[in-house]
C-alpha cells in the first residue's frame, strides 16, 4: 500500500509539474494577401495539428513529421463566418488556438488560447490510477470497460462508472481490481464537452 501511495504522489507530481511548465508556444501571424502563419515551439515528431470548427468537424488534419518548430502558411479566408480552433494534439494535453473569421477577415486573440490536459492512466497489479488535470475544475464523468484475454474481438462491457459534480484541479483515483481478471480496461472520460478514451492492460 506504502509502495501505491509512493506512485500516486509522484504522478500528482508529474501533473503539477506539467501545469508549471505549461507556458504559451503558439504564434499566429495574419498576413495581407489572404495567408496567416502558424508557428509552434516544441512540437515533436508524431503530434497531430488540426482546425475543427466550432461543433468539433475536423477541417483540416496533419502530422507532424519533424521535432522542433513547426512553421506554416494557410488560408483561411475561404472558411464561412464563425469561430474555430487550431489544435494541437500532444502526448499528455492539448493545445487551443482559437481563431475567428469575419467577412474573409481573420481575427486572433491569443489571450484566449488555452490548454486541454489527457487523462494519465497507470495500471499496477491490480490497482488502476486514474489522474486528470482540469484548469477550470469542470465535473467530469467516468466509465470503465473490461475485455478479458479470451474475449475474440475485444467485447468490452462496463464495470464501473461514476459522475463527478466538480473537482479540484487534479482528479485521482485509485480502483481496485479483481486481481484474477487479467485483461485489457478502457476507460472513458467526459468532460470540458470532450471524451478521452485509453485502454491498459492488467497481465
Amino acid at each position: 500500500m506504502k509502495k501505491a501511495i509512493k506512485n500516486s504522489i509522484v504522478m500528482v507530481a508529474i501533473i503539477a509539474a506539467m501545469v508549471t511548465n505549461a507556458n504559451a508556444t503558439a504564434t499566429l501571424i495574419v498576413g495581407k494577401e489572404k495567408k496567416t502563419m502558424l508557428a509552434l515551439d516544441d512540437v515533436k515528431q508524431g503530434q497531430q495539428l488540426l482546425i475543427k470548427d466550432i461543433n468539433g468537424i475536423i477541417l483540416y488534419k496533419e502530422t507532424i513529421n519533424a521535432t522542433g518548430t513547426y512553421n506554416n502558411l494557410f488560408d483561411l479566408t475561404e472558411l464561412p463566418n464563425g469561430d474555430y480552433f487550431f489544435e494541437l494534439n500532444k502526448d499528455v494535453e492539448i493545445n487551443v488556438i482559437p481563431f475567428k473569421v469575419v467577412e474573409s477577415r481573420i481575427e486572433f486573440n491569443k489571450s484566449l488560447e488555452s490548454k486541454v490536459f489527457k487523462p494519465i492512466l497507470r495500471m499496477q497489479d491490480n490497482r488502476l490510477f486514474v489522474s486528470k488535470f482540469s484548469l477550470n475544475n469542470a465535473p467530469l464523468s467516468l466509465e470503465i470497460h473490461y475485455a478479458n484475454n479470451e474475449a475474440t474481438h475485444k467485447d468490452f462491457e462496463l464495470i464501473y462508472s461514476e459522475n463527478i459534480d466538480s473537482t479540484s484541479q487534479i482528479f485521482e483515483r485509485v480502483y481496485k481490481l479483481m486481481k484474477g481478471n487479467t485483461g485489457d480496461y478502457k476507460v472513458v472520460i467526459k468532460t470540458d464537452g470532450r471524451e478521452f478514451t485509453q485502454t491498459v492492460k492488467m497481465i
